[in-house]
């Protein structure tokens, strides 16, 4: 007798449908799985026959073949392991059938039948809305995150024994959450605690509030770290949208440790110069998220960049202009959205103390060497370079005087809204195309003047010189300028004073 349910596999961070065929005939009793299972469910089958022994219910003692649909797809994780056993359970005339055909079952079973947490639930319920299907069945721990929409039920199970209940009729709710609606982020960090470095701040509320990438240069100890990890807290908060796709990169990854429910907080991923190209970019055997995709919608911060393999470096230059990270294997490739603001820091020489006469440098040779760590084309796709000095005594014994971040934020979303007026989409400066800028951006005489003249001093790239002029336009929305001045083009200019 031969049984059918929907069940979900990741490939990359997208949930892939599957088909679980169970088959029961007469023979000796073993169990049989096929459809191109990894290692970590082929061990299911020991898991399914004890889950479903120590729930009371009855294995059966025949020859049981199990298939996996698609053939050809590689299924990996552990969500296939109730949906096997309810398959076998319901080919067996334990678990009604009447309600398999428009559900999708994921979840990992305990030898006593509990139905453990899985990654990626939020992904399985964006997959079954599209395949149109009504109802979900996920662990319990899970059913926060997945109830994404009204479109579809979901049922969190805290054991085998309650699956198989609602499965045969039991009257059970679908679980009702709020994880749809909007969340105030909490962020334990404030621009208010920051001392001095107003011309630091001000770069970064620029940088948020135009998508713009930033490179911070100062000596140990000035507050690099300290003023890039409050960057988050004055980005504009998520949209549903944006929190659902974040929370699908992290689900998929298994970050959301602890959490129910979506993501609210921009994300802010701080990797260490030592890791390696797959940690940054993605990849591995079976391609995962890397940590430039776990920054989306949200800031990388890249201390010590220079210190980072020079491969990861020039990795990242496809991602900051396409928003996007593409890796590629033998079977197949995946593209990781990427789209996230870049703050890199580093120091002006090794030693860290170039232009301090009370330390003594290692040489302008070596100062050379560790500036050209970081290549040109990769320069050219930062947009503000902002030197980040020592605090002066009198700075460093005050009591912090910075604006707040919800205070900064406000015109950071003000700019933002201007900016999707702008386009009629969310899209930030930081993303205009050549014909945006054709056609959205236009110098008067004086400002034309000042730009060729910036030009030919500073000897700028035509990739650098737009995205002045992309600077300038955010420094003009955060001004409430309709067309961008002159002054706005200098404040933009000052920030290519720092290049190497």
């Amino acid at each position: 007798m031969i049984a059918q349910a929907h069940a979900a596999t990741l490939t990359g961070i997208d949930a892939v449908p599957v088909v679980i065929e169970v088959d029961i005939q007469g023979g000796p009793t073993t169990l049989i799985m096929v459809g191109l299972p990894d290692k970590s469910v082929q061990e299911s089958q020991d898991r399914v026959r004890a889950a479903i022994v120590n729930s009371g219910l009855s294995f059966p003692y025949t020859r049981t073949v199990v298939n996996l649909a698609p053939a050809d797809l590689k299924k990996e994780g552990l969500s296939l392991d109730l949906p096997i056993a309810l398959t076998i359970l319901s080919a067996s005339n334990q678990v009604s059938r009447d309600l398999f055909d428009r559900s999708v079952i994921v979840g990992e079973l305990g030898l006593d039948g509990l139905v453990r947490p899985i990654d990626g639930a939020v992904n399985v319920a964006l997959m079954a809305m599209e395949a149109g299907m009504e109802r979900l069945i996920v662990p319990r721990e899970n059913a926060a995150e997945a109830a994404v929409s009204p479109e579809i039920q979901v049922y969190g199970v805290r054991n085998l024994l309650e699956a198989v209940e609602l499965f045969n009729g039991a009257m059970v709710a679908p679980f009702e959450h709020s994880s749809v609606d909007r969340q105030e982020a909490r962020y334990e960090v404030d621009f208010a605690d920051v001392k001095g470095q107003t011309h630091a701040a001000r770069a970064l509320e620029i940088a948020a509030a135009g998508g713009h990438n930033v490179l911070m240069l100062g000596p140990p100890g000035s507050g690099k770290t300290m003023l890039a990890r409050r960057l988050p807290t004055i980005m504009p908060p998520l949209t549903v949208e944006e929190a659902i796709e974040v929370t699908r990169i992290y689900s998929a990854s298994g970050k959301k440790v602890g959490r129910e429910g979506l993501v609210w907080e921009r994300p802010f991923r701080s990797p260490h110069h030592t890791s390696s190209y797959a940690a940054v970019v993605g990849g591995g055997k079976n391609p995962k998220p890397g940590e430039i995709s776990l920054a989306h919608l949200g800031v990388l911060f890249m201390d010590e960049m220079p210190e980072f393999d020079r491969g990861v470096l020039e990795s990242l230059r496809q991602p900051l202009e396409d928003g996007l990270v593409t890796v590629a294997r033998v079977a197949a490739s995946m593209e990781f959205p990427a789209e996230c603001v870049l703050i890199g820091a580093m120091n002006p020489c090794p030693c860290g103390f170039k232009g301090y006469p009370e330390a003594k440098c290692v040489g302008a040779a070596l100062c050379d060497r560790y500036m050209g760590r970081i290549s040109g084309p990769l320069l050219d796709r930062i947009d503000l370079h902002v030197t980040v000095p020592r605090l002066k005594p009198d700075e460093l014994t005050s009591r912090p005087q910075g604006e707040s971040s919800a205070a900064i934020r406000q015109r950071v979303v003000a700019a933002r809204k201007t900016q999707e007026a702008r386009f009629g989409r969310a899209k930030v400066n930081a993303k205009m195309s050549a014909r945006d800028m054709q056609d959205l951006i236009k110098l008067d005489d004086e400002s034309m003047q000042f730009m060729k003249a910036a030009a030919s001093k500073l000897n700028l790239s035509a990739r650098v010189y737009d995205r002045l002029l992309r600077v300038g336009r955010t420094i003009a929305d955060l001004a409430e300028s309709e067309n961008i001045q002159r002054g706005h083009l200098a404040e933009a200019v000052q920030y290519r004073g720092n290049e190497t």
